[in-house]
């Protein structure tokens, strides 16, 4: 009889430390995600106020920061920096669209029709032109993923210049074009932080 009852208190304990142990694990992975999302609209806040600073159309605002967050997250690239090359590219413009630029590029991430052939995006759709630019500027953070220190700063030299000539000249090309251009996207991507930091 003993036995017994030691065998049902020990079941209820089994029981109830399953049930505390199921409950802890649901509640810390609602809290991750909640975390995520507070992390992400945090984010989403940033990239739109940016954004704002140069587009008035707040349904191309948002559906811009819709865009970047999928792609930034689809290859895993900082989506602030994803914002800070748009800006530079384009100042989030949908004019961008109906005009390349003297050298050809096409579209908020300033795509070059060869390159987004290579990466099988229609540079003229703008999700594609976003999706396809952030997978190039992946490529070209695990290009240059080997120069310590510099190795994001070749990899936005590489956006603008193209790899082989960062490659030629290891590191950032001594183009004033692309010397200009690193800064201003450093210049943005800063700002961004530090907007995002001061929330």
């Amino acid at each position: 009889m003993m036995n017994r009852l030691q065998e049902i208190k020990q079941s209820i304990y089994d029981t109830v430390s399953a049930i505390i142990f199921w409950m802890v694990l649901i509640f810390s992975i609602a809290f991750g995600i909640a975390m995520q999302d507070a992390e992400a609209a945090e984010v989403s806040d940033v990239i739109a106020g940016d954004i704002s600073c140069y587009n008035s159309n707040s349904t191309q605002i948002y559906w811009i920061t819709d865009a970047i967050c999928y792609a930034s997250s689809l290859y895993q690239v900082d989506p602030l920096l994803v914002t800070a090359v748009m800006e530079t590219e384009s100042h989030f413009s949908f004019g961008t669209f109906y005009t390349t630029s003297s050298a050809g590029a096409i579209g908020l991430m300033q795509l070059m029709p060869g390159t987004a052939a290579a990466i099988g995006v229609d540079p003229y759709d703008p999700l594609g032109n976003i999706v396809g630019g952030t997978a190039y500027l992946r490529n070209m953070l695990d290009d240059f993923s080997g120069y310590g220190e510099y190795a994001v700063t070749n990899a936005v030299a590489a956006y603008n210049a193209g790899p082989a000539a960062v490659t030629a000249y290891g590191g950032c090309p001594p183009y004033s074009e692309t010397q200009n251009y690193v800064i201003r996207v450093s210049d943005a991507y800063n700002r961004l932080l530090t907007s995002y930091y001061s929330q």
